[in-house]
């Protein structure tokens, strides 16, 4: 019964994803060329490209995973090897982990445009985007490193004690490595989550169409831009099925391009004498 019912499951959600996807193509595929990926935003994106969009999405993730990867890693890091997990702070850090992975986006967006947007002086820009998904991604980037390390076999720590390595090389050298396919497994979450987000980039990145000149200027995310063309902009349902088709391109070549590079690092040391 369980495994018909998972069955079930399993193709319901087959279904309903093949669906999406050919309505997606049925509307957006016609639009879809080099002119329309390379050219400017023209008519409140009734015509035109999306070329901005694009440098400003690519923009607001490399600030949203420059910060969050090595806090996220290094938090994960501290709480499984550096300090005992029934400690106060361990305690405390670990509850504020699991209240911010519940925290609405809209929540998240307000607080970036209070803390980064008006308190730090960012204003609505690339940074203060990437700065607030950031925020988003952190509890899931811990909780994801955390179980790929606490996962790892038992003997390795005692057999690496046992050689007289120290904890800090024993991290680096033995752990993270072992652990690499569970953190790539968060990253991978986080990409997706901080692309595919909306809510929260409306408070802080802005709705500027222009090619943004650098981190500090204004710039409106690929998931935005389908968000006004579909909602703000009359006729602009084929567009935005075009964009949202290139949303999830960008999102499986990013996924894709993280996971062969994972494997091929794998490898390298597999190798290595």
């Amino acid at each position: 019964m369980i495994a018909i019912a998972g069955l079930f499951g399993a193709l319901l959600s087959f279904v309903l994803f093949a669906w999406l996807i050919r309505d997606l193509v049925r509307l957006g595929l016609p639009h879809l060329s080099w002119d329309f990926l390379s050219g400017e935003v023209t008519d409140a994106g009734r015509s035109g490209g999306i070329a901005p969009i694009l440098v400003s999405t690519l923009g607001i993730l490399a600030c949203c995973l420059g910060l969050a990867i090595p806090l996220g890693v290094g938090c994960a890091i501290w709480l499984s090897e550096f300090t005992r997990r029934s400690g106060t702070a361990a305690r405390i850090i670990t509850g504020g982990v699991d209240l911010l992975a519940s925290v609405p986006s809209i929540v998240f967006g307000l607080f970036g445009m209070v803390c980064f947007s008006q308190t730090l002086g960012l204003g609505f820009s690339i940074l203060s985007g990437g700065l607030t998904l950031a925020c988003m991604i952190l509890p899931l980037l811990v909780r994801t490193t955390l179980t790929a390390l606490e996962s790892l076999p038992s003997d390795l720590r005692p057999a690496a004690a046992g050689l007289g390595l120290s904890k800090t090389t024993t991290t680096a050298r033995l752990l993270l490595p072992a652990a690499l396919p569970g953190i790539v497994i968060g990253i991978t979450l986080g990409i997706g989550r901080a692309l595919s987000e909306t809510a929260a980039l409306l408070f802080t990145s802005g709705y500027s169409t222009r090619m943004p000149g650098s981190l500090s200027d204004s710039g409106r995310a690929l998931s935005v831009h389908i968000y006004d063309l579909a909602l703000n902009v009359a006729n602009g349902g084929a567009m935005a099925s075009s964009s949202a088709l290139v949303l999830l391109a960008l999102i499986l070549v990013v996924n894709s391009a993280a996971v062969a590079l994972s494997e091929h690092w794998l490898r390298r040391r597999a190798s290595a004498p």
